[in-house]
């Protein structure tokens, strides 16, 4: 692949303070329409799912030689050339995230999805988050739904944009693999009921132990934040209740934990 580089030394680079704002700021991103991207893995899910990249940042000291370098980045395909730019490794210390990272950084255009947006086969398997506040567990929540081919997570009422690069290394990508939509919860449940998808909610309260329950046919799996649960609408809305058994001395486990537990036990079920 041929590559028309711009190098770029200082910090105070405008392309450099844009990208930093993006990284920091979630007004920044929704005004611009613009994320940020790190990693040359995460690049590849980004692009492979039809987004359009802005720019990308490399270094080669992370990169390794040129021809590795090279390899590396033309593998994701479908970005212009004039759109790279190299950067010292001042500058990529100063945008990079990660330690231990790939030497790529990208700017990326942001694409919104919606409920309509969804292609849901026969019996579809969703995951659905209310007002999760950390993107770190938001992002777990992602890897484990890849890992279990759920047809889509739907985050309701978010406290933290889809965006958020915390988010987006903590999926390591599953922000790209997985379809992802935001809304309020009068608009899932409405949708949810429109389809026939049966609503499982996590809770202590009023509830079965999750594996006694049939998770085999449309399902969505409903879980709040691990502070207060889930909201009273939720709790209303629900075709059942479930809980996992804790035999301990505490109550709740970590969101993304429970998440893949329920997502995993409707693998299972579906797989006899």
């Amino acid at each position: 692949m041929e590559m028309t580089e711009n190098y770029i030394s200082s910090v105070q680079n405008p392309k450099i303070k844009l990208l930093t704002a993006l990284q920091k700021k979630s007004s920044e991103r929704r005004s611009r329409g613009l994320f940020v991207v790190e990693g040359v893995r995460e690049l590849q899910h980004c692009v492979e799912a039809g987004f359009e990249v802005e720019s990308v940042f490399c270094c080669r000291e992370f990169l390794g030689d040129e021809n590795d370098w090279l390899a590396q980045i033309s593998s994701a395909d479908g970005i212009d050339s004039s759109r790279f730019y190299s950067v010292s490794s001042k500058v990529y210390e100063h945008i990079a995230y990660r330690g231990s990272t790939e030497g790529v950084v990208a700017v990326v255009k942001c694409r919104e999805r919606n409920l309509d947006d969804l292609e849901l086969g026969e019996n579809p398997l969703l995951m659905v988050l209310e007002s999760v506040e950390k993107p770190g567990n938001l992002g777990a929540v992602l890897r484990s739904a890849d890992a279990a081919r759920a047809d889509a997570v739907i985050v309701c009422d978010p406290l933290t944009d889809l965006y958020n690069p915390n988010l987006i290394r903590a999926s390591i990508g599953a922000v790209f693999t997985v379809p992802v939509v935001a809304c309020d919860s009068t608009t899932c449940i409405d949708f949810l009921k429109s389809k026939n998808i049966k609503i499982l909610t996590a809770q202590l309260q009023d509830s079965s132990l999750y594996y006694e329950t049939d998770m085999r046919r449309g399902v969505a799996l409903v879980m709040g934040t691990e502070s207060t649960g889930l909201t009273q609408q939720w709790r209303l809305a629900a075709d059942a209740h479930i809980r996992i058994p804790m035999l301990g001395r505490l109550d709740s486990l970590n969101v993304s934990v429970s998440a893949a537990i329920l997502l995993f036990e409707a693998v299972r079920q579906r797989k006899k």
